[in-house]
């Protein structure tokens, strides 16, 4: 196994479903549970984003041809989708979830964790642009690996940082999830942008 391209793969997980963005997610659902309780939620909910994101990667050629779709239009979907998401957190809105359905139950709690954790846009869409990459199980398993080491990474994290999660205050979480929503709705344009841009369409140079 590649370790450079692991640790590339590792280093791109790590920016679109690492700790800062799990964090904040589970900070909102600490507040109305138990340790043990927020603890098997990190637990199922982490088994659970492990298993769609190898499922992604080890799938992804088939779901190209299946789907008859094209890496650019990947990027595009997924960074418009991501981008609806995180104008949600700006504006305090809770996408997939509706009032009066949460609760401090086990099926609540995933439930509220789908879309940024579990399922998130942007974690499937790096997951199927790094499978397609290259051609071969050996890369593929490279990608899942990197992928189910963040996984890992966000749950210890959760782990050892509970009590801190439900001590956290629910206006802190509200201002550091509205300033998280405006970077994260930046990467979801400039992921739309990286897919246009690839389809030939003219772009200004952008500074980073």
């Amino acid at each position: 196994m590649n370790q450079l391209s692991l640790g590339g793969a590792f280093i791109t997980f790590l920016a679109v479903v690492g700790p800062p963005k799990v964090l904040l997610s589970f900070a909102t659902l600490a507040r109305s549970r138990t340790t043990a309780e927020l603890h098997t939620l990190a637990l199922v909910s982490s088994a659970g984003a492990a298993f769609v994101g190898l499922l992604a990667d080890f799938s992804a050629p088939a779901l190209y041809t299946l789907f008859h779709i094209s890496t650019q239009a990947l990027e595009i979907a997924g960074g418009a989708i991501f981008f609806i998401y995180a104008v949600g957190l700006v504006l305090g809105l809770h996408i997939g979830s509706e009032p009066g359905e949460t609760g401090p139950g086990l099926f609540e709690g995933v439930r509220e964790l789908l879309l940024p954790f579990i399922v998130s846009p942007l974690a499937m869409t790096a997951v199927l642009l790094e499978s397609a990459a290259r051609n071969g199980w050996a890369w593929r398993a490279t990608v899942g690996g990197a992928y189910v080491a963040v996984i890992a990474v966000d749950l210890l994290c959760v782990l050892l940082l509970t009590r801190v999660l439900q001590r956290t205050h629910h206006a802190a979480i509200e201002v550091l999830g509205r300033l998280l929503g405006l970077l994260l709705a930046a990467v979801g344009v400039d992921l739309v942008l990286d897919g246009v841009g690839a389809l030939g369409v003219p772009l200004e140079s952008r500074d980073y």
